[in-house]
């Protein structure tokens, strides 16, 4: 079976040890957190890389890879993160009205279980000098000279990678996403559908903004989930798998195992990046693409930005990771937003699947947007624009 040494036991300290000071302290060892304590081991820090868990452990996700996350490992030094995983070579997306598009990506992705990525990335940190510890922060004191965790540990500088539930965020005053910029999925692991290795995203004209997916791992399994905007309403279990099995005939809920539910935080409401000491990544600063839900790329570069700035400068660790964030991604940030709200109608959807139906470089725009750092251009929304139904059309002047 691929990636048998995922199950692999990362070592890890127990409890906190008072007294202990770091450059460098990082909460969560997720992708956002091994990043960073990457980041910031390369720039000389030492660094404190906290979990509540140990490693392996599993994580609600799609557990797709693309090839801009695999860039980012790259520039930390991390070559074998999918190592014996089949690469996918194609993304097939339906669009609301039922109108497909399936090409080749312009570079392959992956599908890795989190229990092997998340896993494999800790020991890269570790392996570079990170100190790994299982401890559960609770409290966090900003001081003019440090941060300390409990009142325990201290550090120069603390990059808070703790996921939706950010205890960081939370003490820099920012409270979690609220409806419309917040979305619930679930997520397990069932026999992989029939046809060609291909991700599989389709989209529901049913409480839109909304999707299932289906992302074969290559040993017989897929990652399947469903996942919806909040909008006000409750949202139970069933009715996510009810709206699983509809949107993916072919995938029995009974037959799915380890499901899991989780809250992604969309980009379309971000939190300010940090104060003084203290910065946040990933999901703990809303990084989930509005228009497809994807967060490994986000994560793993809002990770090794925020490591660096720390490491370099822990006083002015949020100024100065602001400023990266916005050379690296305020363009796209922007960019993905504008994507997000046009496809709050379903016909643009269908359109720009149309579209990329009948012009690869509008396919490859759309791919760049969704799973990497891309940007909207004229061509693609004039592609789009022509393909809209005419009273979709706007009025002319």
């Amino acid at each position: 079976m691929a990636g048998q040494d995922g199950g692999r036991r990362v070592a890890a300290g127990k409890g906190a040890r008072v007294g202990d000071e770091f450059d460098v302290i990082v909460i969560g060892a997720g992708p956002a957190g091994s990043a960073a304590a990457l980041a910031a081991r390369r720039a000389g820090a030492r660094v404190l890389l906290l979990d509540r868990s140990d490693f392996p452990r599993d994580k609600a996700c799609g557990d797709g890879i693309a090839a801009h996350a695999l860039d980012v490992l790259a520039e930390l030094g991390v070559t074998d993160a999918v190592a014996g995983y089949a690469p996918l070579p194609a993304l097939r997306l339906v669009g609301p009205g039922g109108g497909a598009v399936a090409r080749a990506l312009p570079r392959p992705a992956y599908t890795v279980p989190r229990e092997v990525f998340d896993a494999r990335l800790v020991t890269a940190a570790v392996a570079a000098g990170a100190e790994l510890r299982r401890h559960t922060v609770r409290r966090v004191e900003l001081r003019d000279d440090r941060v300390v965790l409990d009142g325990e540990l201290s550090g120069r500088a603390v990059v808070g990678a703790d996921g939706a539930g950010s205890v960081v965020r939370r003490a820099l005053g920012h409270p979690a996403n609220p409806d419309r910029h917040l979305a619930l999925a679930i997520r397990g692991y069932a026999p992989a559908l029939p046809g060609p290795p291909e991700q599989l995203i389709v989209t529901s004209a049913a409480r839109w903004p909304a999707y299932a997916w289906s992302f074969p791992i290559g040993d017989g399994r897929a990652n399947v989930g469903y996942g919806e905007v909040l909008r006000g309403e409750p949202v139970t279990r069933a009715h996510l798998l009810d709206r699983l099995a509809a949107l993916l005939p072919g995938t029995d809920p009974a037959t799915v195992t380890a499901l899991r539910a989780h809250h992604l935080p969309l980009s379309t409401h971000r939190p300010a990046p940090g104060r003084g000491r203290a910065v946040l990544a990933g999901d703990a600063l809303s990084l989930i693409n509005p228009f497809t839900g994807e967060g490994i790329f986000y994560a793993l570069r809002s990770g090794a930005l925020a490591g660096a700035a720390a490491a370099a400068s822990p006083g002015q660790a949020a100024r100065r990771y602001a400023d990266a964030l916005r050379r690296r991604l305020g363009t796209h940030l922007r960019h993905s937003s504008v994507a997000a709200w046009l496809a709050r109608h379903r016909r643009v959807v269908d359109a720009a699947v149309r579209a990329a139906r009948r012009d690869d470089r509008v396919y490859r725009s759309v791919v760049e947007l969704g799973l990497g750092d891309g940007r909207l251009d004229a061509r693609t929304l004039a592609m789009i624009g022509i393909g809209l139904p005419a009273r979709d059309q706007p009025p002319r002047r």
